[in-house]
């Protein structure tokens, strides 16, 4: 198993870092998606509810990038991937990498699939 699901977690962020933000084949249909802080934090069941979230925190911006700088695989079961967004707000017109915006990710996988 080792490798395979940083691979998997990979291939997620690729798709993400060309746009290509909207296909969800990759996750279970009651994907548990988690926002830990920010400005809206909070917990959401099923591809719809995180697509929405997503879809809300996007609307923010004319345009959003993610980038990620590391991928670490933390034990069977989830990987951490450091990331960085650039872009500008929609109202502000503030470039989002002016502010130095990072976060990290961490996907978790379930013991058996």
């Amino acid at each position: 198993m080792s490798g395979e699901n940083v691979e998997i977690v990979r291939s997620i962020f690729t798709a993400w870092e060309r746009g290509e933000i909207s296909h969800v084949e990759w996750a279970h249909p009651e994907i548990g998606f988690v926002i830990a802080d920010g400005p809206t934090p909070g917990s959401w069941t099923g591809t719809a509810e995180m697509a929405e979230v997503w879809r809300e925190a996007l609307s923010a911006f004319d345009e959003l990038h993610i980038a990620a700088d590391e991928y670490r695989e933390l034990d069977e079961e989830r990987v951490r991937v450091v990331v960085h967004f650039r872009g500008r707000g929609k109202t502000s017109g503030m470039e989002v990498g002016d502010v130095q915006m990072k976060g990290a990710n961490v996907s978790m996988f379930a013991a058996e699939r």
